[in-house]
């Protein structure tokens, strides 16, 4: 049974992310920061055919990310999907920034990956897919960045990405395909009801992607859709 460690499983894509993989026959790990009140993880344990198990993670605090580590180092992680992410506060243009909010912004979409793909790196090397993927967003893409604004966002999100390609190149010998996807504009708490996509129609289009992945793709960074986005 392949395994899959999900961050920010107690809602939006992470918690889908959870219902499909499970629907599927997987185990998965689900991560958040408050497992007690995660009601909608507590209800997916009780459906087969996967196996769930909901572990306590703040990617944003590095001790709770190396315990959960050291208490998962004998299971083996075919996919580590980074899915926490904040969005910071309104003041994200210039002339207005908050810098404590920046920094909070930085610890979960920035340093969060970080952390977790270094505390998890020899679980997700030991096992068959040892794949990497960090949902990343088109406002981080230079090139497509033609409306300004958000900068807290755009900055730890274009960060990241390069987080993961450098991963992508340092990790190479290990097997480890490491990539960024931009989940489309999805109706979640931070993308809002107005958005273009369900959960369930990015998420099923990501985990066809995910299924794709080779070791030849790594470093890149994908669409939701499978195509490439720019950098």
């Amino acid at each position: 049974m392949p395994t899959l460690l999900v961050t920010g499983a107690n809602r939006g894509l992470g918690l889908e992310f959870t219902r499909q993989y499970l629907a599927e026959g997987w185990e998965v790990i689900a991560a958040c920061r408050n497992p007690g009140v995660a009601r909608a993880l507590k209800d997916l344990a009780a459906h087969p055919p996967g196996a769930l198990r909901v572990t306590e993670i703040d990617v944003a605090d590095t001790a709770s990310v190396k315990r959960a580590a050291a208490a998962l180092k004998g299971h083996r992680i075919d996919v580590l999907i980074n899915g926490a992410g904040i969005f910071g506060g309104t003041g994200q243009g210039i002339g207005s920034l908050d810098y404590d909010d920046w920094m909070e912004v930085l610890e979960t979409n920035l340093l969060g990956p970080a952390r977790m793909c270094e505390a998890f790196l020899e679980q997700v090397a030991r096992s068959e897919r040892r794949i990497m993927l960090t949902i990343t967003s088109g406002m981080g893409s230079l090139a497509d960045n033609t409306s300004g604004g958000y900068l807290l966002y755009r900055t730890s999100k274009a960060a990241v990405n390069m987080v993961m390609r450098t991963a992508a190149i340092d990790l190479q010998s290990r097997g480890i395909t490491c990539v960024v996807v931009n989940p489309g504009w999805v109706k979640t708490d931070m993308g809002g009801s107005n958005a273009k996509l369900t959960p369930e129609q990015s998420v099923s289009a990501m985990r066809r992607l995910i299924g794709k992945l080779t070791r030849a793709d790594s470093g890149r960074f994908y669409n939701y859709d499978g195509r490439e986005f720019p950098w």
